[in-house]
């Protein structure tokens, strides 16, 4: 059973055991015997946490409000979303035929 503390107003901070399922529920004094509420005395220790412990702690709560997106730009952006084209440098004629003025002069179209 875990150990959790609580705060008696006549006797003052003490701490005893109690089951899981107890948690949120008031323990008697061990002095004077009334209900005394738990209250959190310390701040849970993670300094002497190892570091591989500690990193899946503080990245599950990062993760929590904001995911890490695979992404590296919003969707819709024009340089890998491929939703904008660049303007063709095909040059189309009336007749039906294409060239390619700027790109590879000596490939022919089919």
């Amino acid at each position: 059973m875990p150990y959790y503390d609580y705060l008696c107003d006549a006797c003052g901070p003490f701490t005893e055991s109690a089951p899981m399922a107890d948690f949120d529920k008031p323990c008697d004094c061990p002095a004077c015997g009334t209900a005394a509420p738990r209250v959190l005395l310390q701040a849970p220790r993670f300094a002497n946490m190892d570091a591989g412990r500690r990193t899946a702690f503080a990245t599950n709560e990062r993760s929590q409000h904001a995911p890490k997106s695979s992404r590296a730009h919003p969707p819709g952006c024009g340089c890998c979303s491929g939703t904008s084209k660049t303007a063709s440098r095909t040059l189309h004629r009336p007749d039906g035929s294409k060239s390619f003025p700027s790109a590879r002069p000596w490939m022919i179209s089919h």
